[in-house]
């Protein structure tokens, strides 16, 4: 018997819901979050290759500096760089986010058993992300100043 907390009705989902999953949908649901986890990995490995490139340069700029003047004003630039990097993956992990709760309310919604009525639903879903995803970018890009840091090449990402 079910007792009354938070896990009540997540658990009656999953009971009710177990005769229903064939393998075939295990399967597809195995192979989306594979998908989900390989796109995260390749954002990951790509952002790491960049960072260590921008900390490479950097320790390169140090060596070449004389003065104290130059150590002060490599550090500033070198700390303006990085800021750049950081802003602009977070910017590609937010869009990578973005992407795959997209994803997962344009599935949501396939598989609702009324798609048409729940279509009102997964719009409002995708508006609210869209307005997240907007303010998050608008404060990312205030005030930080894109010197010398590209963004990750853009490819198409699984969900």
């Amino acid at each position: 018997m079910f007792t009354n907390n938070p896990f009540e009705s997540v658990t009656k989902a999953l009971l009710n819901g177990a005769g229903k999953l064939s393998s075939d949908d295990a399967q597809g649901a195995a192979k989306e979050m594979v998908e989900s986890l390989r796109a995260w990995g390749d954002l990951v490995q790509t952002q790491a290759q960049s960072a260590q490139a921008a900390s490479v340069e950097a320790v390169e700029e140090f060596k070449a500096v004389r003065d104290p003047l130059g150590a002060v004003e490599a550090f500033k630039t070198n700390t303006q760089k990085m800021l750049a990097l950081t802003a602009i993956h977070l910017q590609e992990a937010l869009a990578l986010s973005i992407e795959q709760f997209n994803a997962g309310v344009d599935l949501l919604q396939e598989r609702h058993p009324t798609p048409d009525v729940f279509a009102p639903v997964a719009h409002g879903m995708k508006k609210a992300a869209a307005a997240l995803e907007s303010g998050v970018l608008a404060t990312l890009n205030s005030g930080i100043e894109v010197t010398g840091a590209k963004p990750a090449a853009k490819k198409s990402r699984a969900r």
